[in-house]
């Protein structure tokens, strides 16, 4: 409420789900999140910026960022559900980054504790 920003951002629940549920895989990995989140997210403005806030800048704003993430080896596949939603909300970008980049962060970071705390056999993340 004090950004007066919407702080659900659905796209983070799948992310918490590949960290926890599959830390091995490569679209786990923390620079896949938090990179692919945060590119998502800036084509989700661009495209925002060029189309309006319409379904079609919507579905050309995943599938450019499914291509981004591809090409820049961020693959991170609930990312193109949150350039989605930065079309269809239409947020002020900089505290929607701000608090996109400490989700991710934190998402990491929790993602860390299991194998950290009590000798848990889960290691994450595999790679950087």
């Amino acid at each position: 409420m004090l950004l007066h920003e919407p702080l659900l951002i659905p796209p983070l629940a799948a992310s918490a789900a590949l960290v926890h549920g599959a830390p091995g895989l490569p679209i786990s990995q923390p620079r896949n999140l938090i990179g692919g989140q945060l590119m998502s997210a800036a084509i989700g403005f661009g495209t925002l910026a060029v189309t309006g806030s319409t379904g079609w800048g919507a579905a050309l704003a995943a599938s450019l960022s499914l291509g981004a993430m591809l090409l820049s080896h961020l693959s991170h596949s609930p990312a193109a559900a949150t350039s989605v939603i930065v079309v269809l909300q239409a947020p002020h970008p900089v505290p929607f980054l701000l608090l996109l980049a400490l989700a991710t962060v934190l998402l990491v970071a929790i993602g860390l504790l299991p194998g950290r705390i009590g000798g848990h056999p889960v290691r994450y993340p595999v790679a950087w």
